[in-house]
């Protein structure tokens, strides 16, 4: 199965691996349809930390930054998880910005719409790639097993703990018990 996951992921980030590497070097061919999301997070940037870029140019170059260094760690097998969700989490302002057919004429539309559910197809793919575990037992399975190993752990030391301490009550009573007869027998022995 592993390289069938390598090749898969290589294939998933190769295509934000190129497109990205192209808008870095010319972001202004998206600017003008970054706009439509950048307008209205580009303030709440400003509120965050006003030293951070807002503009959409720069909030572009950062996207397809972002994207390049995600998409080739997640085609080279590093970091996959937190690379396939920073991608996933680039994919859909994206999308909406790019590729929103439902506001477009009836050329368009239909290119718009393949191109949205494609962005769709490459989203889901992302969002398993987000949380395959490569076979091993995820944090949640190996969260509970450990809790219910712990737990028969505790309950093992308890078991032997307590039939010790009934081990130890016998043995004092046993003790005990030779103790008087020794005790016993020595009052009738003659002086």
């Amino acid at each position: 199965m592993k390289p069938v996951r390598a090749a898969a992921r290589a294939m998933l980030g190769a295509i934000f691996v190129v497109s990205g590497a192209r808008i870095v070097l010319n972001p202004d061919s998206k600017v003008a349809a970054a706009k439509r999301v950048t307008d209205k997070v580009g303030p709440m940037i400003e509120k965050v930390d006003p030293r951070l870029p807002s503009d959409a140019r720069s909030l572009v170059r950062l996207k397809a930054a972002s994207d390049v260094a995600a998409g080739l760690l997640l085609a080279t097998g590093r970091l996959t998880r937190p690379a396939a969700a920073v991608l996933a989490a680039g994919l859909v302002p994206t999308t909406v910005a790019g590729h929103s057919f439902w506001t477009m004429p009836e050329p368009e539309r239909t290119q718009h719409e393949t191109h949205f559910l494609k962005n769709l197809g490459l989203l889901g793919g992302l969002l398993l790639a987000a949380v395959d575990t490569q076979g091993k037992p995820g944090l949640g399975y190996r969260t509970s097993h450990a809790l219910d190993r712990s737990q028969r752990s505790v309950s093992r030391a308890v078991d032997r703990s307590q039939r010790s301490a009934r081990r130890a009550v016998r043995t004092a009573r046993r003790e005990a018990k030779i103790a008087a007869m020794s005790a016993a027998a020595g009052r009738k022995l003659p002086v």
